[in-house]
Parts: C-alpha cells; sequence; structure tokens
C-alpha cells in the first residue's frame, strides 16, 4: 500500500456537494500516480460511496488496496446512526460493502467504532471468521484505546489502527501509538490536516456549504476557530520558509514520525493530489522537526460534538 492514503469519504457527503466525475476522476488518476490504498465505509452516504469506489476501480481492483469499515449504522433520518459491532452484524455489514464495492473481498476491513456493551473479542472472533473464509484479507480497528487494542491482538492479528493524528490531534501519543507499536500495529492518521485547518485555505466558517459538517464541530465555532487560525497561521509561517506548502510541511511531519504512521488526507478534486504526492518526497531536517513538535500543540475545542464512541 502506498504511503498517503486518499480518504474518500467527502466525495459522497459531510463536506458540501457531491460531484462523481470528478470524484471518479481523482480517484482513477491516483492510481496512477501510485497512490492505491483506498478508505471508505458503508456509512458514508450511507452506502453511496462504497458504490462509488466500487464504480470507480472497476476493472483496475488488482492495483488498490481497499479499507472499508463496518459497525455505524444509519437509517432514514441522516443525522440519526446508532453502533453496532455485533458478531452477526460484521458478517451482514461485510458482505453487504462486498456487493457495493463489486468485489470478493477487501483488502482491510475495520470496525468503525465499538459498542462497549459488546465484549470486542466477541466482534474481532467474527471479522476473523471473515479472514479465514477470503473475505477480508486484513483486520482493523478505529478509534479504540491502547487497552481495546491490547484483548483484540490477543484475539486475533490486527493489522491497524485507524484514529484521528494530526498537528491539531496528538494525545494517542501518550498511550495509543506506543502500544500500537508494542503490538506491530499500523496506524493509519485520518483527518491530517485537522479538516482543512492546517491547509491554510480556510478562514471563516462562512466559506463552508451549509450541509458542511464542520459547521457544528467545536473547534470551527467562534473563539476556538480564531485561536485554531492563529496556530494554523504559524504553519504557514514555517512551510513558506521549509519551501512548501503547509499541507505538504504537515503530511512530511507525519511521515517522519515512522514507516508504521499512514497519512490519510480526505480528497475531493484532481488539484490536491500531486500536492500532496509530493510530500512523500519532503524530507524535513531535525532541527525543524523539533521546532515542528514544539510547535505542533491540541487545537482549541474539542475535535467532535458527540465525543462518546472515541476511545482515548
Amino acid at each position: 500500500m502506498s504511503a498517503l492514503g486518499l480518504g474518500c469519504m467527502g466525495m459522497s457527503e459531510f463536506y458540501g456537494p457531491s460531484d462523481e466525475r470528478e470524484s471518479t476522476a481523482t480517484i482513477r488518476q491516483a492510481l496512477d500516480t501510485g497512490m492505491n490504498f483506498l478508505d471508505t465505509a458503508d456509512m458514508y452516504g450511507p452506502h453511496t460511496n462504497e458504490e462509488l469506489v466500487g464504480r470507480a476501480v472497476a476493472g483496475r481492483r488488482d492495483e488498490v488496496f481497499l479499507a472499508t469499515k463496518f459497525g455505524v449504522v444509519r437509517g432514514p433520518d441522516p443525522k440519526a446512526r446508532r453502533v453496532d459491532s455485533s458478531a452477526g452484524y460484521a458478517r451482514r455489514a461485510c458482505e453487504a460493502s462486498l456487493r457495493r464495492l463489486g468485489t470478493d473481498h477487501v483488502d482491510l476491513l475495520y470496525l468503525h467504532r465499538r459498542d462497549p456493551d459488546v465484549p470486542i473479542e466477541e466482534t474481532v472472533g467474527a471479522m476473523h471468521d471473515l479472514v479465514t473464509e477470503g473475505k477480508v484479507l486484513h483486520l482493523g480497528l478505529s478509534e479504540v484505546s491502547a487497552a481495546t487494542l491490547r484483548r483484540a491482538c490477543a484475539q486475533a492479528p490486527i493489522r491497524a489502527l485507524q484514529s484521528e493524528y494530526s498537528p491539531f490531534t496528538r494525545g494517542l501519543e501518550r498511550e495509543i501509538l506506543p502500544a500500537a507499536r508494542e503490538l506491530g500495529v499500523a496506524l493509519v492518521a485520518y483527518a491530517p490536516l485537522g479538516r482543512g485547518l492546517l491547509t491554510g485555505t480556510l478562514n471563516t466558517i462562512e466559506e463552508l456549504a451549509e450541509e458542511d459538517i464542520r459547521r457544528n464541530q467545536p473547534r470551527f465555532l467562534g473563539d476556538n476557530l480564531t485561536a485554531n487560525l492563529g496556530r494554523a497561521a504559524r504553519v504557514r509561517t514555517l512551510a513558506s520558509a521549509a519551501g512548501c506548502t503547509p499541507s505538504q510541511l504537515v503530511l512530511a511531519w507525519l511521515l517522519a514520525q515512522g514507516a508504521d504512521v499512514f497519512p490519510l488526507p480526505g480528497i475531493r478534486r484532481r488539484t490536491h493530489l500531486g500536492e500532496n504526492a509530493a510530500a512523500t518526497r519532503i524530507t524535513l531536517p531535525d532541527s525543524l522537526l523539533r521546532t515542528l513538535n514544539d510547535t505542533f500543540t491540541e487545537a482549541a475545542g474539542a475535535r467532535a460534538p458527540d465525543t462518546s464512541r472515541l476511545e482515548r
């Protein structure tokens, strides 16, 4: 799989109007450039993102490292959701995902969110059965604690942990990342650019589409946004001095955290592919890495309106 992934969620919803033609072209161009790690989930759309990805990779499946997730269930009300990590649902969800993606297997299947009332051993056991049947090649978890990760790894091999990790979200460095490394679990870092805060392109919340989920996220509201834009300005200054864009600086910093860290920026348009890919060719000097480590601090405000399903 490529060092940088392609997060496909925003191609279907959450960040404004969708453009399937551009999304399809983006996925195919990513494959052309060697960015083969594609990430989706059954709850994106819901379901339509998997269908989009499936159509985009049709005829090129062998080129793709394809990851999807299950566990967040959405109904007729798009804002209503619940978590189901039961063994029975794991199987039903996986088989439905395979149909939508138009493939007989996925390379990586994540538990998207964990129901604390369902033992993680039960869920992972059911996921491992799917590996035995050849429907899944590797298993992953998303947003779980170090303790949950250890229990899961004792049940079956867990290859990847997907969690939010960026210069604005570094809490997992205390316990979760060390545990993952001890267990040999790679970290897939979603929202590596702070959901756009670190790109240097966002100035006010009014720039966001009415349906953009960031309009309800604490980090994008009021004084929090003002403080975070101030932090982002510092990143722009450091990027300019380093001769790269803010996005490239952030992605290069994440890649420098270790070969087991895979940034997963969400991309909706081809215009961002080349910029992001160039980050893999940037080597940051130790002096700049030390400066960045001192500069990058937790963003003001919670990273989601409801963090009850995020184990930290």
